[in-house]
């Protein structure tokens, strides 16, 4: 495990960060194997000119902190970097990890000391893959209604109705709750992680949450991409992408998971 530069929660005024906006921290998923683009390192995969793990720190830059899930030489300065032991041993081991860091006391992150008060996690905590670029537009939305009462979290939902689990943001007791409940983290499903929580939908009508599981998903995702945003990949604001406001008006109330919806 290794924390560069463990940077210091983020403590600018509500103006400073935006108006009211929610307090969060996140986890980027970047230790899995990429097995169907064959042998490629999937997370330093270039679209738009960016890394996709570039992409996601990007997605999560309002964050408190961040957390980097990933083998060594995918570290990048000033995000802490973890990997769940042993490697590849899937999302929901990865997200233990990683929560298990934003937590830890300072003084254990490696032996690099942090700021006080470090070890106290934010209320909520984004969890996203790393092979999601666009997810920047929707981290907002996720967040505002992860932070709404009564809920544990929420989820982006394609427009075919499938949730993207490792597009979310979630309440982090209840995540560190439902992580306890499982035992054994390694290779269990996010689908079985998330079964008893309870989740917001937020839906995702431009398609922010394709992800890049193949050559093909790299093509398209990467036209989109530069379509959108020019060459540096940033994401342009547009009205395909839920806005928090809009969120709180029409998300309708907290959803379990559904027996036998994908994860």
């Amino acid at each position: 495990m290794t924390a560069p530069d463990d940077p210091a929660p983020d403590d600018r005024a509500p103006d400073e960060r935006g108006h009211d906006e929610p307090v969060f921290d996140a986890v980027v998923l970047a230790g899995g194997a990429g097995r169907r683009l064959e042998g490629a390192v999937k997370p330093e995969l270039v679209l738009g000119g960016r890394a996709l793990v570039d992409h996601a720190l990007d997605a999560v830059s309002r964050a408190r902190r961040r957390v980097l899930v990933a083998p060594p030489a995918l570290a990048r300065p000033g995000v802490p970097t973890t990997l769940e032991d042993p490697p590849l041993g899937g999302p929901v081991a990865g997200i233990a990890a990683g929560l298990a860091l934003l937590v830890a006391p300072p003084a254990n992150v490696a032996g690099v000391p942090g700021p006080a008060g470090a070890a106290r996690a934010a209320d909520v905590v984004v969890v996203l893959a790393c092979d999601v670029p666009r997810a920047g537009s929707v981290v907002p939305a996720l967040v505002a209604a992860a932070s709404a009462p009564g809920t544990d979290g929420a989820r982006l939902v394609d427009a075919e109705g499938a949730p993207q689990h490792l597009v979310a943001a979630y309440r982090t007791d209840a995540l560190r709750t439902a992580l306890a409940s499982l035992g054994e983290v390694r290779g269990a499903s996010v689908r079985r992680l998330v079964a008893g929580l309870h989740l917001r939908d937020v839906p995702d009508p431009g398609g922010a949450g394709e992800d890049v599981d193949t050559w093909a998903d790299a093509a398209r995702v990467g036209a989109a991409l530069t379509g959108a945003g020019g060459p540096t990949g940033e994401p342009a604001a547009g009205p395909s992408a839920p806005t928090a406001d809009a969120v709180r008006d029409t998300i309708g109330p907290e959803r379990p998971r559904q027996p036998g919806s994908p994860s």
